[in-house]
């Protein structure tokens, strides 16, 4: 894979991570799987010099994950944040609760990692606010998060450090946009969710990095990883998980592996969009980039789906 590093090249690469001043990184879906492996690495990449922030809605599990961190050992007076903080991100009122609350006490935001998601062979299943339950997941919420908290990383690169955002998805992957239904509320099926999933965090990070062009905006393609993810109890064939993962072991990742190549590509952004595959390698031909009418579109209709109004 032209442009692809070597898991042990990338272990280094990342070992020499060092900031002047504790940073301050979210990790929204870090309560398990990839988001929990990348939050994990990243504080015993820090030594636990850093405000490390993990949003889920599993508080005893978030606890557990941060109990693990190493201590905090700075010396410059500061004593970095491990917390967590609750939101059930498929309702965008959720997240512009969350997001109000976060930007009224933080002074800046260095590194944001999204990948909250679903497994489900489950038909389209609104949410109260009837926005299908994977598109939520997989696409608005991270769409608003990162919306909602660019005053925090502008604030970050103004002051000369890290404005960094990584959506953890399927860069490169996505499939036919339907400009006239881009809620799929007519086009349903598991595979189109999934296409567009792709194809909008393709435009997302497309669009971010056009109209924030100092700040890194990220998509990348994590692979197969062995996560927990098909045990879950919404998972119709969790049954199978054992054979299915005994299958995939030889062309599978662990979390912890998948997350080192994942915050190194989130480090080696400097500014601008990118799309990455599963070993860092960038994405420049397969599934070209959105035309301008298509990316204008579907932000227009973003903003459309998660505005909410303060009460």
């Amino acid at each position: 894979m032209p442009g692809s590093m070597t898991l042990s090249a990338v272990r280094s690469a990342n070992a020499t991570f060092t900031r002047s001043s504790p940073p301050v990184a979210m990790f929204v879906g870090g309560t398990s799987g990839i988001g929990q492996a990348m939050a994990t690495a990243f504080a015993k990449l820090t030594k636990g010099n850093a405000h490390i922030i993990i949003c889920g809605r599993n508080r005893a599990a978030a606890e557990s994950i941060i109990a693990s961190f190493p201590k905090y050992t700075t010396d410059q007076g500061i004593q970095p944040l491990h917390e967590f903080v609750q939101c059930d991100v498929t309702l965008m009122k959720n997240v512009h609760s969350m997001t109000r609350g976060l930007l009224s006490r933080l002074p800046k935001l260095n590194f944001l990692v999204l990948s909250p998601g679903i497994l489900t062979l489950k038909g389209r299943d609104e949410t109260d606010e009837g926005i299908d339950r994977k598109l939520a997941l997989h696409y608005y919420a991270r769409w608003k998060i990162t919306n909602d908290l660019l005053p925090l990383l502008r604030k970050a690169k103004d002051v000369g450090e890290d404005a960094k955002m990584i959506t953890v998805l399927g860069a490169g992957y996505g499939g036919k946009v339907y400009l006239d239904d881009l809620g799929l509320k007519s086009n349903y099926s598991l595979a189109n969710a999934g296409n567009v999933g792709c194809s909008y965090n393709d435009m997302m990070v497309q669009e971010f990095g056009i109209r924030e062009p100092d700040i890194a905006f990220t998509h990348i393609n994590p692979g197969a990883v062995r996560t927990s993810i098909m045990q879950a109890s919404h998972w119709p064939l969790r049954q199978l998980a054992p054979i299915l993962a005994i299958l995939i072991y030889p062309l599978s990742l662990s979390p912890e592996d998948c997350a080192e190549y994942m915050l190194h590509a989130l480090f080696e952004g400097n500014k601008g969009a990118f799309r990455r595959g599963s070993r860092g390698e960038l994405i420049t031909t397969e599934n070209a980039w959105a035309n301008e009418e298509t990316r204008k579109k579907v932000w227009e209709h973003s903003i459309e789906v998660t505005s909410v109004t303060d009460v």
